[in-house]
């Protein structure tokens, strides 16, 4: 059987302030909500591969219009997130999120309040479920932070 490649989203940045520092220079590029909807389709394709098994009602995010499902593992103290959704925008925000959130301490997470999505403006260009949907997801990855225990 193939090995499976890993589901977790590694960072490319070293800080959840620098991830959100980026993307809110990458979103700056574009003039319009059109084209920064395209940018996050593409930031939801590029997430790695979402196991099939995954996707049930267990790893479902309550609170989303789409259906989304994350998972997350505890390695070496840094809290990995892999997360997917069956609609291509909000595929996308699952990346943004994992790319600000997975990969860190449950310190950091917890301590990253998701105020970023607002005032990158991207509450207000979506829906209201879909912003709803989002600020779900924020909740949950912050909350399976709050649950582990804290590595000294």
């Amino acid at each position: 059987m193939a090995l499976m490649s890993d589901p977790f989203l590694v960072p490319e940045e070293p800080s959840a302030a620098d991830a959100i520092a980026a993307i809110g220079e990458e979103l700056a590029v574009f003039d319009d909500w059109m084209e920064r909807y395209q940018y996050i389709i593409e930031l939801g394709r590029k997430l790695p591969p979402y196991p099939d098994a995954w996707a049930d009602d267990a790893h479902r995010v309550p609170g989303c219009q789409s259906r989304v499902w994350m998972e997350a593992v505890l390695r070496a103290g840094r809290l990995y997130f892999a997360g997917a959704s069956d609609a291509a925008i909000v595929s996308g925000l699952v990346a943004l999120l994992l790319r600000v959130y997975s990969g860190r301490t449950p310190a950091e997470i917890v301590a990253t309040d998701p105020v970023f999505l607002k005032e990158l403006g991207l509450l207000e260009a979506l829906s209201t479920n879909r912003g709803n949907g989002i600020a779900a997801m924020a909740r949950k990855i912050r909350e399976r932070a709050s649950v582990e225990p804290a590595v000294s």
